[in-house]
């Protein structure tokens, strides 16, 4: 019997047009891969967040509106780094607020409490190892109002239909008067983009590669790794950010997990991930198709990211 790894890689290569999911590129070694990236100095995505986190607490939340004590939920919390800031604020003005991190992962959830405890020891935390729904469902039956945090630019690597999808959930699991801060990398100079994702230091290349790598160990395959390239493209009107792997040469792999052999074609393409990049107009518009009322759009100083506080009315 397949596990959902190996049932996805097969659905992906079996496909006309080949794709890998992009939740597959962050094992270990992807995750490690992927800190090289967002220390990049192209990769402006983290420190634009981190500025408005930063910098704009007072305002995040006297935009709540909420009476005390409340709660921050954070769905896939990771290491906490770029809440750190807005839960200090918080802390050291005697804000009532309970913070409830969730993630899938119990080892990223152990240490962050361990950090967090000496770094915030006034700091009320909750967190929370699972799926966000199973968890958001007893967060609807709390008697107090919740902030939920759904931040990076998680939700561009989403269709359309997916985050309408996703938005709705989260809705769904809200209760009146709730809000939402979600991360949206913003369109802006297609140079900018370009140059962040496709990078001359060939990090995001190692990054894309490392998911053939990974099949080779999990599933017996054969990928010969030197045989593939990596490649991305921008389209500044649609605002979709596209990566793939490409196959430098006619060749067949072997999964010996799958008891299958996949053949690609010279420059045959596989699709690993979308970053939807968003204008403010597309925010709002998001927001009213979901349900949600926006409240504001806070943004860093060159206007690169939005962090936008939702409402479920």
């Amino acid at each position: 019997m397949m596990n959902s790894f190996a049932e996805d890689v097969h659905a992906g290569l079996s496909s006309d047009n080949k794709y890998l999911p992009s939740k597959y590129l962050y094992d270990a070694n992807g995750s490690r891969i992927f800190q090289e990236i967002m220390n990049m100095p192209e990769y402006y995505l983290t420190d634009a967040e981190f500025e408005i986190l930063s910098m704009q607490t007072k305002q995040i939340h006297n935009s709540l509106h909420f009476s005390e004590p409340f709660n921050i939920i954070e769905l896939g919390a990771g290491d906490g780094f770029k809440t750190f800031k807005l839960l200090e604020y918080l802390v050291h003005n005697k804000v009532d607020f309970n913070y409830v991190p969730i993630d899938i992962s119990k080892g990223a959830m152990d240490l962050l409490s361990k950090t967090l405890k000496k770094r915030l020891p006034g700091l009320k935390i909750k967190p929370k190892v699972g799926d966000y729904f199973e968890i958001l469902k007893v967060n609807k039956e709390s008697q107090y109002p919740s902030l939920l945090l759904f931040l990076g630019s998680n939700i561009g690597n989403y269709s359309k239909e997916k985050a309408i999808s996703l938005l709705e959930l989260f809705h769904r699991n809200m209760k009146s008067g709730d809000k939402l801060l979600i991360g949206f990398d913003l369109k802006k100079n297609p140079i900018t983009i370009h140059k962040a994702y496709f990078d001359s230091y060939g990090i995001t290349k190692r990054f894309n590669l490392n998911l053939l790598i990974r099949i080779n160990r999990e599933l017996e395959a054969d990928f010969k790794i030197d045989d593939y390239d990596f490649y991305c493209h921008y389209n500044p009107i649609t605002g979709q950010l596209k990566s793939y792997i490409v196959s430098l040469r006619a060749q067949t792999v072997n999964i010996k997990a799958l008891n299958s052999a996949f053949h690609f074609g010279y420059n045959e393409l596989i699709w690993t991930e979308l970053s939807k990049k968003y204008d403010l107009y597309e925010i709002d518009q998001l927001a009213k198709e979901t349900g949600f009322e926006l409240n504001t759009n806070l943004l860093d100083c060159k206007h690169l990211f939005s962090d936008s506080l939702w409402e479920k009315k």
